[in-house]
């Protein structure tokens, strides 16, 4: 197998690229202009052998591992090798848009399309995979990591499937899902390109963004017990109000989410009881999902967050209690990773900026056992998961070329390992 020089000049088929994403979205398309893969479904399912057949004619070998991940090869000049790696997924939320997820999957397949044509075969060889159930479990990607929950009750849909029927309709096997696992030496670095799904691009006028990092997420329980009385007969300086505690409670929570720093603090989601108009609230549930880079700056921030809620406790007579729900180590992207794609941006004299990445990924599981970076192209006015999610033809291909010429110099870089004549793990 030989390797071709080349070009400096090398793009992606841009054309081709944006005819693809439109080819896809008509897979579980809404009359609302909206799409609909969920994960398992039908139109997940056509979605991912359609992909597959694109995979196979850009010469790339295909195959499903246990967890159902699709996960095409394209050769590389050493087989044995650890792989240079991209993708991301095709599921969708119920009412979602044509970018999220599929774009980073579709602009891998137009990578491999370009070495094919140009009989290009990088030292190393180069994945493109397809994660199962982003958008619900991320049953894949953790499959990958080795961090996949072992409980096949965890993983039961929401209608009352079990995995086990979901995973065998896509060639995956739950008894055998740790199988799936990826270590170190596979994979020598995973890039995602994805949309970035929020407004910081579009607002900045910037073309690319360069992910410093996935958000660490805590996401807890907030309970607050006070007393339920009538609302005619007990005066004000008497009440244990569990609703005018929650209030305080939300002015806190949002008071450290404006504090400095990059973190987010939402409480979105709210119960009280007993709910009537003639009795005052004698409990209240809340939910809070706090988000940030630094695994410390969380910590520091729920500890100042603990002190509020004691203070607010005692000033109106109640009890507060904060319950850990859920808690998602932050994963940083390598400052090389970030480095080459900063030189990429300014070959191609695109405007790029780093930012952190608040929304959940696959490669937040990939940074487990590899280097992983990621590429973020501008969401117009910052919606995703919706039926107007929208990034423009030009600038899904701007991002394919970042990732195209960033996995060129990541092979370059890594290639030099090969001097000795030896084929590093």
């Amino acid at each position: 197998m030989k390797s071709t020089f080349v070009s400096a000049r090398l793009l992606v088929n841009g054309d081709r690229l944006n005819h693809s994403i439109a080819h896809l979205a008509q897979i579980g398309k809404l009359s609302t202009g909206g799409v609909k893969r969920i994960a398992y479904s039908a139109e997940d399912i056509a979605a991912r052998t359609l992909v597959q057949t694109w995979m196979k004619e850009a010469g790339m070998a295909v195959r499903i591992d246990t967890a159902g991940n699709i996960i095409g090869k394209y050769p590389g000049k050493y087989p044995d090798a650890s792989a240079l790696a991209t993708g991301s997924h095709l599921d969708t939320v119920p009412c979602g848009g044509q970018y999220d997820g599929a774009y980073g999957v579709l602009a891998g397949i137009e990578i491999a399309r370009v070495f094919q044509e140009n009989h290009i075969f990088l030292t190393h060889p180069f994945e493109v995979i397809v994660f199962t159930d982003e958008e619900g479990s991320m049953i894949g990607s953790k499959a990958i990591s080795g961090r996949v929950i072992n409980d096949p009750n965890y993983y039961t849909r929401t209608n009352g499937t079990d995995i086990f029927s979901c995973l065998e309709k896509i060639g995956g096997n739950w008894q055998n899902i740790l199988q799936a696992r990826r270590r170190s030496k596979d994979i020598a670095a995973f890039v995602e390109l994805h949309v970035e799904q929020g407004p910081i691009l579009a607002s900045m006028n910037k073309q690319i963004g360069i992910v410093e990092g996935i958000v660490g997420q805590r996401r807890f329980n907030i309970t607050i017990q006070g007393n339920a009385n009538h609302a005619g007969t007990t005066p004000m300086y008497m009440r244990q109000d569990a609703l005018v505690a929650a209030a305080k409670v939300v002015l806190a929570i949002n008071h450290i989410g404006n504090s400095p720093g990059q973190q987010v603090a939402t409480v979105g989601k709210m119960q009280l009881l007993p709910n009537a108009a003639n009795v005052i609230p004698g409990w209240v549930e809340m939910s809070l999902d706090i988000r940030d880079l630094s695994s410390s700056h969380l910590d520091s921030l729920l500890v100042q967050l603990r002190s509020q809620l004691e203070d607010i406790a005692k000033e109106t007579n109640t009890q507060i209690r904060l319950n850990p729900a859920l808690n998602n180590e932050p994963a940083l992207a390598k400052d090389y990773i970030q480095q080459e794609i900063a030189q990429v941006c300014k070959d191609l004299q695109l405007s790029y900026t780093h930012l952190p990445s608040r929304a959940s990924h696959d490669a937040q599981e990939l940074a487990q056992i590899t280097d992983m970076g990621m590429i973020f192209v501008p969401s117009e006015l910052g919606i995703s998961h919706s039926a107007q999610e929208y990034t423009s033809p030009e600038q899904c291909i701007q991002g394919a070329n970042v990732l195209l010429r960033t996995l060129l110099k990541l092979d370059s870089l890594k290639s030099a390992y090969f001097e000795d004549g030896s084929i590093p793990n």
